[in-house]
């Protein structure tokens, strides 16, 4: 495909010149965003951790009409999915990988080099730059879209970057860590007219999918009650830990970035030389923890099937149990969240097990991940919709992406929808933290009389409820 180089490098060129001069782009302020001096530093000199990129031997479209990914973070979702996802592609091309985890960065180039190496044949290949600075990879105007990968605390900071040097996005969920945040992701999308797909695979799943046109297309008509489940949090509490000496393999702070200084232990982060579920899923000052986790996946899909995608509700009464006070991993473990809509829809979403029912007054359809899908009466689930019902295209999630990116269009999870599914969760959270019912105006995107909730609107929960 034609790379647009000479814009890519304006952006970023712009961009990286007003953070050395001290000028902060006014969306990040929006997202109130605590950078540490490091990030001023926009235009320092490229990192040590580079390796030339050649032009890729791989079957399929040809080296010029490939969409070039980079792939931010490589991590236990990046090793074992979303990698080989790109890679399969034909017409993709996954050229450069950036990690602040110096094993995990040479297992992403391994990874990349003997997957290509396979395809063209070419045992010798080399073929994959790799960066210890995401803003090093943002730099360079042959990539056109990025994968973000990375632990929630930097998806925001890193997507605004990747926007203002002109790449499409394909970010993890949870995508934002507040409200402020996700407003501040679709404007910026919108400010550069970049592309942006949440990278959720369960509209890719065939009985999510169906469910949802089943539903949009009136088989159990009007929709009164949606229920979500999502498991709990672990049942493990991590008690303090002492500080530890940082591996040596690991840039600390640079893994740190807008998150608060902490002393490093390995439960904080991740296990060094492994690809197992990390600490950092369970604090606060980096993850809200299950019920953004998970519920970005089940919660799009109830707000996709009730067509309410792109609002909020107007009522949220919530409740959960929190770890004692002192620990380490102190995520929420279990919740039940109750929403109401303006038209009188009902979302319970709770910790209980992956599914999404939906009950309607002529009967139900529930969907469990990973396959399961049942209904009463059991006939609903063969129903011939009408000519007009809405249809989605079932296609994986980076196939989505990917055409979007060569069609310059919208993917099926853009920047609102990621925000609107998100900001659903958060309000959860947030009258789980105050222990109060709330009321939200999702026009205006602000509560109603609420100023101690409003708070939360620009800023993640980070410390457990007082008293």
């Amino acid at each position: 495909m034609q790379h647009p180089a000479s814009l890519n490098h304006h952006c970023l060129s712009n961009h990286l010149a007003e953070k050395k001069a001290g000028r902060i782009d006014a969306l990040h302020c929006e997202v109130g965003l605590r950078r540490r001096t490091f990030l001023g530093a926009m235009a320092a000199a490229a990192a040590p951790w580079v390796i030339p990129c050649r032009a890729l031997g791989a079957d399929g479209a040809p080296p010029s009409e490939r969409i070039r990914v980079g792939l931010i973070g490589y991590g236990r979702q990046t090793h074992f999915y979303n990698f080989k996802l790109f890679a399969r592609e034909p017409d993709a091309e996954v050229v450069a990988v950036c990690e602040v985890d110096r094993w995990r960065l040479e297992q992403g180039k391994q990874a990349v080099e003997t997957f290509y190496a396979d395809q063209s044949g070419k045992p010798s290949f080399r073929g994959c730059s790799i960066y210890r600075d995401y803003r090093d990879l943002l730099g360079r105007t042959d990539i056109d879209a990025v994968m973000i990968s990375t632990p929630d605390h930097w998806h925001v900071p890193m997507t605004l970057d990747a926007f203002a040097a002109g790449k499409d996005v394909a970010c993890e969920k949870p995508v934002n860590r507040s409200i402020a945040q996700g407003r501040a992701v679709m404007a910026a999308a919108k400010k550069y007219g970049r592309v942006y797909r949440v990278d959720s695979e369960f509209r890719s799943l065939a009985n999510f999918h169906r469910a949802v046109e089943l539903v949009r297309g009136g088989a159990i008509g009007r929709l009164k009650r949606i229920v979500t489940g999502v498991p709990a949090s672990d049942d493990v509490e991590c008690p303090p830990s002492p500080p530890m000496n940082v591996p040596e393999e690991l840039d600390y702070d640079l893994w740190l970035g807008p998150a608060p200084k902490a002393p490093y232990t390995e439960n904080r982060v991740h296990a060094p030389k492994k690809f197992d579920r990390p600490g950092w899923m369970r604090i606060l000052d980096y993850s809200d923890g299950i019920i953004t986790n998970w519920g970005a996946h089940l919660n799009d899909i109830a707000l996709w099937a009730a067509d309410k995608e792109r609002t909020g509700p107007v009522q949220i009464r919530a409740q959960g149990v929190w770890p004692a006070p002192g620990k380490l991993w102190n995520v929420l473990r279990t919740f039940e969240v109750h929403y109401r809509f303006a038209d009188g829809l009902e979302l319970i979403y709770k910790t209980d097990r992956p599914y999404a029912r939906f009950e309607g007054e002529g009967g139900w359809i529930q969907a469990d991940f990973p396959k399961k899908l049942e209904a009463e009466p059991a006939g609903v689930l063969q129903t011939q919709l009408p000519a007009d019902a809405p249809r989605f295209p079932l296609k994986s999630e980076k196939r989505d992406f990917l055409d979007a990116v060569r069609a310059r269009g919208a993917t099926l999870e853009d920047a609102e929808v990621g925000h609107r599914v998100t900001s659903l969760c958060h309000l959860g959270h947030i009258a789980i933290h105050l222990g109060r019912e709330l009321r939200w105006d999702p026009a205006a995107e602000r509560f109603v009389d609420c100023a101690e909730a409003d708070r939360y609107i620009d800023k993640p929960i980070t410390a457990l409820p007082q008293g």
